[in-house]
Parts: structure tokens; C-alpha cells; sequence
């Protein structure tokens, strides 16, 4: 007898080059909260998509102050505008941190609810207001999941997971991304090949459907990001890229992830280390640790990114499929050591004990780690 299980496909989806110019078509309302940040208005990058709305007689009420790691104080003061502007729907427009706060702001202006309820999975039961999320990264696949994860001290975050926050629209525009720095579109990519990869080994809620979106992501990813990585402007790799997030995203937002985000979040709280990087550099001591029990899992995902070991075994196949990852992350020019980022012994314990505050992530791991297993992960990578 099959696995009896559920699944969320996600929000309606938009792939095509100047979708994020027809926003005014997917949204109802006069007056949209256009969530986003600076650099990304300073870049030029929503100014078309912007124009189309003006052109369409809609009031965009841009909200431009998210931070990366956004925190509890941004999401209020967002709502606040959106409150008093009487917005009748919002636009998360940006890498995750962006689209993390459209989504939790579109959920409180939609219900009136106190955010401090909400903290936890499936906390938020109200109605959010109509919502549209633009990545301009392929990476967070944030525009996929009803999951949004908040600062909400010095270095502490939390995190909403809900269906309830789920975006109305997924809009994929892959001229977005052609003008991404290398750095960026490396740490981004391996971020979404970081998701695939633990939705495929995710202890809770893993099943068929969830398997085949991560299986699709990872090659999609690890067929292109060098690609993207060479050529910023190959349209098609781009695309391919955007699609490949977006399928990790809808894998994780069913089979959640682990780990090696578990171990990643204390990296960005405490030091700032983009989450892209804090991924990559956790993922492979987080794949060696996990090999005794997903071995079998690693083997097949060595499969489709390591086609010249087809004829291996099991573990050389799973150890070939940890060291393409390696490599891809190294030929990425993405930082490699931990101690290249300043972080040294005398910082294992602050980043064990944040890890250990993920538990909702920590139990989606194959295998259980401990607060000891922790600082030997991270004493791995210095």
C-alpha cells in the first residue's frame, strides 16, 4: 500500500519575459503596496513594472526600506503603510527578503491579526489581502511557500508557516535577473539546489509529488548555474534558473528542509553571512554527516547532476554527488572555509546554541543532530 499523504501545489504561475509588467492585470484594486528594497528601485530594476501600473491607472505604494534578514520592526512599519494607504492588495518584489515581508504584511492587513500570534506553522488562520510575488533572484523560491522567516531581536529569527500566506500569483520574468552580480546569482543558485536537496531527504511530509518537483529542480540548477554564473544574459539559462527555484520552493514548502538551513540562519543572524553563502558553506559537512542514513536518497540525486558516474556503486556514487556540489559552489567563487568570513573556534558555541533554536527545521533532518554534532559541523567548515 502506497504512502498516504498531501500536497500544496502553490500559487498560480506567470513564466514569461516582461511578466512583471502585468501585475495590474493579476491584482484587483486602484492601490497596491509595492514591497521592495532600495537597491532594487536604485538599480532600475522595478521601474517597468511600476510604469505599467501607472499606465494602468493603479497607485503603486512603494515600500522600499527591507532589509536583508528584514526584521519584526520592518514588517510593522510596512503594514502601517499599507494600513493607512487602504491598499487593496500587495506586491512583494525582490530576492527573499522582500517577498518574506510582502507575504506576512498581505496576511495582516487581510486579517487584522497580532503578528506575535502567528509565530510557529499554521498559526494563521484569517484571509490575507490579494498578493503577487516577483523574484528577481533564483534562489529563495520564496514566491512558492507559504513560509516567511522574521529578525526578530539582535540575531534571533522566527518564522510563520501557513497556508494562509500563500501568494495569489507567482510572476517569473527572467530579464529580472540578467544584471545580478556573480556573487549573487552564485549564492542564490546554490541556496534553490540547498532546498531541492533537503525537501528530497526531509524526514517529515517527503513523498512522491514533493520528489519529483526537487528531482526537476536540481537539474534544472546544476545544469545552468555555471551558465548564469559566465553568461548574465543567456535568457534561456536564466528562465531555466528562475524555474528551477520555483520548483524547489513548492518542493520544500510540502517536504520541508533541515540541516543545513538549521546550521546556515545562526551564520546570518550573528555574522551577516548572506543565506546563500551560510548554505553553501554548511551543505556539504551537513550531506558527509547525513551520508549513513541518506545514502540511498544522495545516490539518486548523484544520478541526474553526476551522469559520468553512472556506472559506480551506492556510496561512490553519493560521495560523487557531495563532491559535485563542492565543486559547483568552488567554480561559483563562493567562499569555501568559514574562517574566510572572519568566524573562528571561539565563535562554535554561540553558532551550536543558535542551531539548536531551530527545531522546527531540525526535526526534518534524516538524521538527529545534537548540540555537540553541531559544533563539530561547524568546526568541520572553518
Amino acid at each position: 500500500m502506497g504512502q498516504d499523504f498531501s500536497f500544496q501545489y502553490g500559487p498560480r504561475l506567470v513564466c514569461a519575459a516582461g511578466a512583471s509588467c502585468r501585475l495590474a492585470e493579476l491584482l484587483p484594486g486602484r492601490r497596491i503596496l509595492f514591497v521592495t528594497d532600495a537597491r532594487i528601485i536604485e538599480l532600475g530594476l522595478a521601474a517597468p513594472a511600476l510604469e505599467a501600473l501607472h499606465a494602468a491607472n493603479v497607485e503603486p505604494i512603494i515600500f522600499d526600506a527591507v532589509e536583508s534578514d528584514p526584521s519584526l520592526a520592518t514588517v510593522r512599519a510596512a503594514e502601517v503603510v499599507g494600513r493607512k494607504a487602504a491598499v487593496g492588495a500587495v506586491v512583494g518584489f525582490g530576492g527573499g527578503s522582500p517577498m518574506d515581508v510582502a507575504k506576512l504584511v498581505a496576511y495582516l492587513l487581510g486579517s487584522g491579526d497580532d503578528v506575535e500570534t502567528l509565530w510557529g506553522v499554521d498559526k494563521a488562520k484569517g484571509e490575507k489581502l490579494p498578493l503577487a510575488l516577483v523574484p528577481t533572484t533564483a534562489g529563495t523560491g520564496s514566491e512558492a511557500t507559504p513560509v516567511t522567516v522574521i529578525t526578530v531581536d539582535a540575531a534571533e529569527k522566527k518564522g510563520v508557516s501557513s497556508a494562509a500566506l500563500m501568494a495569489d500569483w507567482a510572476v517569473l520574468d527572467p530579464a529580472l535577473t540578467f544584471g545580478l552580480p556573480r556573487e549573487v546569482t552564485a549564492a542564490s543558485g546554490i541556496d534553490a539546489m540547498v532546498h531541492a536537496i533537503e525537501a528530497y531527504t526531509s524526514a517529515w511530509r517527503k513523498n512522491p509529488v514533493s520528489d519529483l518537483f526537487a528531482r526537476r529542480a536540481l537539474e534544472l540548477l546544476a545544469a545552468n548555474l555555471a551558465i548564469v554564473c559566465d553568461q548574465p544574459g543567456n535568457a534561456e539559462a536564466r528562465r531555466d534558473m528562475l524555474l528551477g527555484a520555483h520548483f524547489a520552493g513548492v518542493a520544500f514548502a510540502n517536504a520541508p528542509v533541515a540541516g543545513v538551513h538549521a546550521l546556515a540562519y545562526p551564520l546570518g543572524g550573528h555574522f551577516h553571512v548572506p543565506h546563500g553563502v551560510a548554505n553553501a558553506l554548511m551543505l556539504p559537512h551537513v550531506l558527509d554527516y547525513n551520508m549513513p542514513v541518506a545514502l540511498t536518497h544522495y545516490a539518486e540525486l548523484g544520478r541526474l547532476i553526476c551522469p559520468e558516474q553512472e556506472n559506480v556503486g551506492t556510496l561512490a556514487l553519493g560521495r560523487a554527488f557531495v563532491e559535485k556540489l563542492r565543486t559547483l559552489s568552488a567554480e561559483a567563487s563562493l567562499p569555501q572555509r568559514l574562517s574566510a568570513l572572519g568566524i573562528g573556534s571561539e565563535h562554535i558555541d554561540l553558532l551550536a546554541s543558535g542551531a539548536m533554536k531551530q527545531e522546527r527545521l531540525l526535526v526534518n533532518n534524516p538524521r538527529p543532530i545534537t548540540e555537540a554534532d553541531a559544533r563539530q559541523l561547524y568546526e568541520a567548515a572553518l
